[in-house]
């Protein structure tokens, strides 16, 4: 019998690495997790007919919305332009979280097969804006909405996560997945299906959000058709951005990474990153597999390196 690593090992290694899809999920959670223990003290300072009724838990929900969720009315997000970001980091239902970080889970592990981080962290930003924007245009243009449009507010990750979806869909079309129930099934097929469930739920309840979901995939599709030779994420590469302090301004190295006798470039050493990278995820694999103990010592040096950076 194999020794097996545990679920909470492999999910303790993929939080250890400072990168984008884990950031990315940790700061959903955290932000989660913080409107929860808002509405917790809420509820400690409330009066007694409101806790008994759970209108102290709907008034927490109101003004969270109000103060980060992306509002329809341009007069609005004029007075609250952080929204256009804070948005997409804002989830107030449980279901609502969860599935949109399993997809990014998902996805976002096949997008950094083939792309770097940088780009992961790029595509969820400019498909979240992008997002935005169509969300906030559609309700400003379309008379449809002008009655809503005054109060009309848009909140959740997922018009950033359906860019991720998109552009990895399209990037590696022939990529195969397999799913309970129906096997094998390409990926650009679930993005497809996806785009076309937004269209069709356009007349529903939620037409705001399913108009994000638009924008994001928008972006996502134009983004990598414009690869390589348009790519805003690189944005994240020169402006001193750090993932593993993102609050600190990243010092250039004083030491310059050569192949050869020749500096590498920035995508040169992205391109390296990405590969080292399939390395770690392949090890990962083989101890799901086969177990810890039939890692070979380079490939067990390789797993200690990384989890130290």
């Amino acid at each position: 019998m194999f020794q097996q690593v545990s679920i909470i090992e492999r999910i303790r290694i993929f939080f250890s690495r400072r990168e984008a899809l884990p950031m990315l999920i940790l700061v959903n959670i955290f932000v989660w997790l913080a409107t929860l223990l808002l509405r917790s003290f809420a509820f400690l300072f409330t009066s007694p007919e409101s806790a008994a009724n759970g209108t102290y838990s709907s008034g927490v929900s109101e003004w969270l919305m109000m103060a980060f969720a992306i509002p329809a009315n341009t007069g609005d997000l004029l007075t609250r332009p952080w929204t256009i970001l804070t948005y997409m980091f804002l989830h107030l239902d449980f279901l609502h979280i969860l599935f949109n970080l399993l997809w990014l889970y998902w996805f976002g592990l096949i997008f950094v097969k083939y792309l770097s981080q940088r780009q992961l962290l790029g595509t969820y930003l400019f498909g979240g804006i992008a997002g935005a924007l169509l969300y906030v245009l559609a309700f400003n243009i379309f008379p449809v909405f002008s009655l809503a449009r005054e109060s009309a507010l848009a909140l959740g990750a997922s018009a950033s996560v359906l860019a991720i979806v998109v552009s990895i869909a399209f990037y590696v079309p022939e990529y195969t997945i397999h799913l309970l129930f129906l096997g094998p099934v390409k990926i650009k097929y679930i993005a497809i299906f996806s785009i076309l469930m937004d269209l069709l739920m356009l007349n529903s309840g939620n037409a705001g959000g399913h108009i994000a979901h638009l924008g994001g995939a928008l972006w996502g599709f134009a983004w990598v058709k414009m690869l390589p030779a348009f790519d805003p994420t690189r944005i994240f590469m020169h402006s001193g951005f750090s993932l593993s302090n993102p609050f600190k301004r990243r010092r250039k190295p004083k030491l310059k990474v050569f192949r050869g006798n020749k500096p590498l470039t920035d995508e040169e050493y992205n391109k390296l990153k990405v590969m080292n990278q399939r390395k770690i995820d392949s090890i990962l694999d083989k101890i799901s597999r086969s177990g810890y103990d039939s890692l070979t010592k380079e490939e067990k040096e390789l797993l200690f390196s990384n989890s130290k950076k």
